[in-house]
C-alpha cells in the first residue's frame, strides 16, 4: 500500500515547502529484495506519511495561510489508515509465526 502523495496530487502552494522527497531507489530496491524489501518500503512510506501529516499539523498550528485544514485532515487520515494497515499486517505475521511454532513435527 503506497500512501505517499505525488507532486501532482499536492496543492501547488505546498509542493516546494513541505512535500516529502520520494527516492526512486526505494521503489526499485523493494522489487530487488523480495518480501523484506517490500516490507521495508511499506514501513518507510507509512513513516513518511506520518511525518508529512505532522509537518502539516505544525504548519496549521502556526497559522500558515498556504496550508489548509482540509488538506491536513486528509493527510492525518491517510497516515492513520496506513498505520492501522501496518499494525494489522504485523498482527497477522505474529499469529502466523505462533501457529508455525506450535505445529507438531
Amino acid at each position: 500500500m503506497d500512501l505517499r502523495l505525488s507532486p501532482t496530487t499536492m496543492p501547488v502552494t505546498v509542493r516546494p515547502t513541505i512535500a516529502p522527497k520520494i527516492a526512486s531507489s526505494q521503489i526499485a530496491g523493494a522489487a530487488e529484495n523480495g518480501f523484506s524489501g517490500a516490507l521495508k518500503s511499506a514501513l518507510n512510506s507509512v513513516s513518511q506519511a506520518q511525518d508529512y501529516a505532522t509537518r502539516l499539523q505544525q504548519e496549521v498550528q502556526m497559522e500558515n495561510p498556504k496550508v489548509s485544514l482540509e488538506e491536513t485532515m486528509v493527510a492525518i487520515q491517510k497516515a492513520q489508515i496506513g498505520f492501522q494497515a501496518t499494525l494489522h499486517v504485523r498482527n497477522r505475521m505474529v499469529q502466523a509465526y505462533t501457529d508455525i511454532m506450535n505445529m507438531q513435527v
